[in-house]
């Protein structure tokens, strides 16, 4: 048993890893292996009911990617926000467009967000 979720989002968590979008799979090839200024990221990581995209535990720092489905989903967006924020979390969002069109600067607002942690 997990601590920080039950075994049904874990096991979800497990097979959105196998299942990244193109724009999920380009910002872990940045943030992999403590790339980004020695963070620690992980990659669909389980918390209570949801699973992120993108989380540094230890700078308690979510990333989400949104795709277009996102602008319909604006209230269960907000939920989800605030039961991070609750548990500590600083969540930051981009849409795909960004990590197509400039991930240099989806990197510089990430470092951005561990700073103003």
């Amino acid at each position: 048993m997990h601590k920080r979720t039950t075994p049904k989002i874990f096991y979800r968590a497990k097979e959105l890893r196998h299942n990244k979008t193109p724009e999920e799979e380009k910002l872990w090839s940045r943030l992999r292996n403590h790339q980004l200024d020695g963070i620690g990221f992980r990659q669909q990581h389980a918390l209570g009911n949801f699973v992120v995209d993108f989380c540094a535990p230890r700078k308690k720092l979510v990333v989400e990617l949104d795709g277009s489905q996102h602008f319909e989903m604006a209230e269960s967006d907000e939920e989800r926000t605030a039961f991070l924020n609750s548990k500590g979390y600083k969540v930051i969002r981009f849409f795909n467009y960004e990590i197509n069109g400039n991930i240099e600067d989806v990197l510089r607002r990430i470092r951005l967000a561990v700073v103003e942690k």
